[in-house]
């Protein structure tokens, strides 16, 4: 009786021949190559963007081999956050708004809480965030663990902007812990610096927000002298006090007129 072997069906020598063609070594090396051309670096921080999470997959799919297609990919995931960071940051004659925002009480309910929640509550406030910001034609600079810096060409969109992420955070739920967000703006000149943005006017802003309450929105003057009147509520902060900023700095609570507050 004669036995004969029956044929490797097409698919898995297919699948095999592209794994194979995928490691050679020649097409890893020109793959990194061309990622090296790239600026940036997609892995090095995570913001909650789609972008930082899709970089993740890349680089976690098939880590234990060398991979061309893996290396194209994150070229590519770097490609695409380079334009959205040289093209997202507001130009404006006459200066930008910068926001900072930070969580009340969190650190506190962080030590107990465990990783686990943690992670998921700044990854639901990230997400919300972003999408406030961004509908607001802002752009967010950098994630500060459980705040952010972000940046406006319109002082009124950077109120509004402001006062709904604080809204929309706080129907968060999270076991133990109920969120309560407190944002700052101030406008200026501050120095761009890559992605980033340095100088007197982002250390005003940030002053500005560590003296909000949870839920509560404080601008600088230079904010509220450029907003319309009729858009929003204001009322000066007088007992504002912060080392490192003017003396004669006005701050204020800005609730947008469209609230009920």
């Amino acid at each position: 009786m004669i036995v004969t072997e029956r044929p490797e069906p097409w698919h898995r020598r297919t699948r095999r021949f592209l794994r194979a063609t995928d490691q050679r070594g020649e097409l890893v090396r020109g793959a990194r190559f061309l990622r090296g051309l790239v600026p940036g670096d997609p892995l090095a921080r995570s913001t909650g963007r789609s972008s930082d999470r899709l970089a993740r997959l890349f680089a976690e799919a098939g880590a234990d081999r060398p991979s061309a297609t893996r290396e194209l990919g994150l070229a590519a995931v770097q490609a695409w956050q380079a334009v959205r960071r040289s093209g997202g940051h507001p130009v404006s004659a006459d200066g930008i708004t910068v926001l900072f925002t930070d969580l009340v009480g969190f650190s506190t309910w962080a030590l107990q809480a465990g990783d686990e929640r943690v992670l998921e509550l700044l990854r639901s406030v990230g997400e919300v965030t972003e999408s406030v910001v961004t509908g607001h034609r802002g752009t967010i600079v950098k994630g500060l663990g459980d705040g952010v810096m972000a940046v406006f060409a319109d002082p009124g969109e950077a109120v509004n902007a402001a006062y709904e992420t604080c809204s929309a955070v706080s129907v968060i739920k999270a076991e133990g812990y109920l969120p309560h967000l407190r944002a700052g703006l101030h406008r200026g000149n501050p120095r761009r610096v890559g992605d980033d943005y340095l100088g007197v006017d982002v250390n005003i802003a940030a002053r500005v927000m560590a003296a909000a309450d949870g839920d509560e929105v404080l601008a600088s003057g230079s904010v509220v002298d450029e907003l319309d009147p009729g858009a929003v509520i204001v009322r000066p902060r007088r007992s504002f006090r912060a080392k490192g900023t003017p003396k004669d700095l006005r701050v204020y609570r800005v609730v947008p007129r469209y609230s009920n507050s």
